[in-house]
Order: structure tokens, then C-alpha cells, then sequence
């Protein structure tokens, strides 16, 4: 079967249709399990809530989510293979644990990539995210949306990071990713791969002095219990694909893949408000729980972004260029837009 994934405006209108009282829409029972790293209490859970209230009030009540948390089907690259080959309908992962698979997804592990919101909400919903999706069935998935875990930023046991030769020697968890390794490495850190389940008890043990995540992530995971220090770098932002089986998704008639599609998209907007209110919370918390937090000086964030800068040319091959390009190209227009 030839897959075509529509445009966002199309889904939406396709799914207006279909679902108006004036068409009868044929809707079959599903609950789909998606499966994510996070914690119940994690900001993602709100996208999976309001995907599935949505699919409910779409059907009338024959189609929903059932969420799985904290790795319960498995980490982001286990759960994603469950997905391709049909055993699990959806998960909401990481993009760059999906970068082996698709490197246009490794784009968004590059530093620095974005400065803003906006700039992040004119890529996740438009013509990068149209680029993606028409990329993902050659490997057995379909990309629904793309909601957020947010920006990064660095906690560690050692010292605060008011200068970039503060990083100078600190074991640093990553992600088993290679343009993070490469990024902390020019920072003068000891980047240390990790899968994510493990971390805890390594900052706990002092196998790694720190770590780097979007804030709700490191209060949800209670990193506070083994970090003092947390500085707002902002370094990296990290997108979460949500993605379904492209087997499960064969399986639905046309009504039914509209409903998926739209709902996905519709509920992005509560997953991203809840992400970002989030932010502000966990940084409330993480204080009260008697972590510091700083931000670096201007002048050595321009250091640091400088450091990194060859991160960009020496992970083109393994992004693609072209990749790498469009988006890019896509960021340009809209900063000259804005």
C-alpha cells in the first residue's frame, strides 16, 4: 500500500467531515497502549489524556489511549521497535532515540538549534514536520505530531556552572547519542552515556557528577535528592515524536485514521501548555527542595554556543546535509518573518 500522509489543515478538515452529524463515520473498537520514559506526573501524559478524551468524544466513546509510563513497555529504542513491528500501537519518544532510524530526526539533537517557542512551534507544525512525516512509513511508523520534553539544562553534584570552564572535568550522563557526546566533550566534560533508566542511581553513587534535562523531567525523576546545581543553559531541546504503528494504522478504515491524526494534532496544544507551565513549577519546586539555580553570564553563553559550533559540521553526515539544510532554511524564514 502506497502511504500518503496528509497535511495537518487536510487532516483536520478530512476529520471535520467525517465526524459531522450530517456523514455517518464508521469508528471500531480500539484502545491503543503508548508508551513513554516518563513518569505518570511527566507533562507528556497530558498530550496522551487529551489525545484520548479526544478519540473518545470523536467515536462515542469506541476509540482511547491507554498510557504506560516510566519505561513499562520498555525504553524509548525498545518501545519504538515494538511499534514497527505491531506489538505495541503507539509510543511518544525522543527524537533523537529515533535518529538511528530516520537521521532527519537527529537535527534536533544539535545545540543551540532553536532560540524560542515560537521558533519551535513554526517547525513542529509546519512544512519540517510535513518532511518528517512523509519519511517515517519506509520504516513501519506513522508520525502523528510532535509534542515536547522541552529544553536542557545542566544539573550536577559539583559546583555551579557560572563560566564554561566550569564544565572542565565533570562526568556528564548523556544520551547514548553522538552530537551530545560530541557537545560536552568540546565543552571540556566527561560525557558518559546512559540510558536514562540507570541514571539516578549513578548521580546517587557518584558515577557521574551531572546530567542534562528539560526541567520537568529532572523534578519528575526527583534528581534534586542527588544534584545541587542547576544552570539554565538551555542548551539542546528535545521534541517527542508521537508515533504509531504504521501496521495498526494500515488496520483502520479512513474514519478512523482521520480521528487519529486530528486528535494528535489537537492535542499537542494541551500537551505543550502543560509542558511550559511545568517549567516555571519545577523550577518553584527544584528551589524548594534546596537546588541552586543560575544562569550563565551573556558573555560566556557566547562562549559556550562558539564552543559548540563545529558540533554542526561534524554531525552533517550522519543528520544529512539535506536535512540539516532544510531545516535551516525553514528556521530562516521564519526568524525573517517574525
Amino acid at each position: 500500500m502506497k502511504f500518503k500522509f496528509k497535511t495537518l489543515a487536510a487532516v483536520v478538515l478530512t476529520a471535520t467531515a467525517l465526524t459531522s452529524p450530517a456523514l455517518a463515520a464508521d469508528f471500531g473498537r480500539h484502545t491503543f497502549k503508548v508508551s513513554n520514559g516518563a513518569s505518570k506526573d511527566h507533562p507528556v501524559a497530558a498530550g496522551v489524556d487529551a489525545m484520548s478524551e479526544c478519540l473518545a468524544g470523536g467515536s462515542d466513546g469506541s476509540m482511547k489511549l491507554r498510557g504506560f509510563y516510566s519505561g513499562q513497555l520498555g525504553d524509548d529504542a525498545e518501545a519504538t521497535q515494538s511499534v514497527r513491528s505491531g506489538s505495541i500501537e503507539m509510543v511518544v519518544t525522543g527524537a533523537a532515540a529515533i535518529a538511528g532510524i530516520e537521521p532527519a530526526m537527529g537535527v534536533f539533537s544539535l545545540p543551540f538549534v532553536f532560540a524560542n517557542d515560537e521558533e519551535v512551534d513554526a517547525i513542529m507544525t509546519g512544512p519540517y514536520f510535513d518532511y518528517l512525516a512523509e519519511k517515517m512509513p519506509a520504516h513501519d511508523l506513522v508520525l502523528l505530531s510532535i509534542w515536547e520534553n522541552g529544553f536542557r539544562n545542566a544539573t550536577n553534584s559539583k559546583r555551579p556552572l557560572n563560566a564554561v570552564s566550569d564544565f572542565e572535568g565533570l562526568n556528564v550522563r548523556v544520551m547514548q547519542n553522538p552530537i551530545f557526546l560530541d557537545t560536552f566533550r568540546r565543552l571540556g566534560a566527561n560525557p558518559v552515556p546512559m540510558a536514562f533508566g540507570e541514571v539516578f542511581t549513578a548521580l546517587e553513587t557518584g558515577a557521574v557528577d551531572g546530567q542534562e534535562n528539560p526541567l520537568p523531567l529532572i523534578e519528575a525523576s526527583k534528581f534534586y535528592e542527588v544534584q545541587k546545581y542547576l544552570t539554565l543553559t538551555r542548551h539542546a531541546y528535545s521534541p517527542t515524536p508521537v508515533l504509531m504503528s504504521l501496521q495498526v494504522w494500515e488496520g483502520l478504515n479512513a474514519d478512523e485514521q482521520a480521528l487519529v491524526s486530528s486528535c494528535a494534532a489537537e492535542a499537542r496544544d494541551a500537551q505543550i501548555d502543560r509542558s511550559r507551565a511545568a517549567v516555571g513549577e519545577a523550577a518553584e519546586l527544584l528551589t524548594s527542595e534546596g537546588m541552586e539555580i543560575n544562569e550563565m553570564p551573556a558573555a560566556e553563553m557566547d562562549k559556550l554556543r562558539e564552543l559548540v559550533g563545529p558540533v554542526y559540521e561534524a554531525a552533517a553526515e550522519s543528520v544529512g546535509q539535506e536535512n540539516l539544510d532544510r531545516l535551516l532554511q525553514e528556521l530562516e524564514t521564519v526568524r525573517g518573518g517574525s
